[in-house]
């Protein structure tokens, strides 16, 4: 779990730092046209950054810090999603689809069975206990 989740951190903060610093020779990289705002890219390549750093705090305590591996999942398992309904309309080239490959789908099965680890411990019921006592409290 440790080694899947350092090379993940890794993997997302080189990404991200590529994204950041080189907006426009991604697009170009793709055979695409340059969006008009290359920031927005470069704020995608931060949130993918951070997510590197949130998978390297993550390495440290898999089972307790399984939230941070559920959110990092759902992105990639949405990432695919959007990319699929983009392809559909042409809005992407399938070329593109080399950044899900890396970013998502090769990471599907590492974080799927890290999470079914932690399942028996932080069943999702059992992370909402702190909200049940506060909601208690509250109508008392």
């Amino acid at each position: 779990m440790e080694i899947t989740l350092r090379l993940a951190a890794v993997y997302n903060v080189l990404w991200g730092m590529v994204a950041v610093l080189f907006p426009v020779q991604c697009f170009e990289f793709f055979g695409m046209q340059v969006p008009l705002y290359p920031q927005l890219w470069q704020c995608i390549g931060m949130i993918v950054g951070v997510y590197g750093v949130g998978y390297w705090l993550a390495a440290d305590n898999p089972m307790v810090h399984w939230p941070i591996v559920l959110v990092g999942f759902m992105g990639k398992v949405f990432g695919p999603i959007g990319f699929s309904m983009a392809l559909i309309n042409e809005e992407f080239p399938l070329k593109f689809g080399l950044n899900i490959i890396f970013n998502d789908l090769i990471w599907w099965i590492p974080f799927f069975l890290i999470l079914r680890a932690t399942l028996p411990n932080n069943f999702i019921l059992n992370s909402l206990s702190p909200f049940k006592k506060m909601y208690f409290r509250f109508i008392k």
